[in-house]
């Protein structure tokens, strides 16, 4: 199974972009996880945040891998704890699906996106800049993965 982290916005800090690779090399052959980084739609120019959104929208969903489960990652989403996200994990690879992890730009999904989802998940009740949920998102995949695993990097 892949994990595909796909997120709007290219330009991240270093230290962003060196965790994130740091977490994605811990993986697992079997259980891969890949980041890419996609174009943000500019926000000059007189488009509505709606305009914006929806061409990010096509962006997210030309890069999501046919028959992938689409995981988007919303304020609104269902709050997870890291053993429900590691039995999240389990149900994913069950299921037998890559997964996409869905992660929109400085206005968050278009509808689109919103409707053709299979679930989604809430990071945290913070607001979060978008290279700080990006480690975050990542870290806490390992972590529940590690515990799926009965690895000794979760403790609780």
């Amino acid at each position: 199974m892949k994990l595909l982290v796909l997120a709007i916005g290219q330009r991240q800090p270093a230290w962003a972009d060196d965790a994130v690779a740091e977490f994605a090399r811990r993986f697992p052959p079997e259980m891969r996880l890949e980041v890419k980084a996609l174009k943000a739609e500019p926000r000059s120019g007189g488009k509505t945040a709606a305009q914006c959104m929806a061409a990010e929208g096509l962006r997210l969903a030309e890069a999501c891998p046919r028959g992938a489960r689409r995981v988007m990652l919303d304020e609104r989403g269902t709050r997870c704890t890291t053993v429900a996200l590691a039995e999240r994990l389990a149900a994913w690879r069950g299921d037998g699906r890559d997964v996409a992890l869905l992660v929109g730009g400085p206005d968050g999904l278009d509808e689109s996106i919103r409707s053709s989802a299979d679930e989604s998940l809430r990071l945290s009740d913070l607001t979060l800049p978008h290279a700080l949920a990006r480690v975050l998102l990542v870290e806490a995949l390992y972590r529940a993965w590690t515990l799926h695993t009965g690895h000794p990097y979760h403790r609780e």
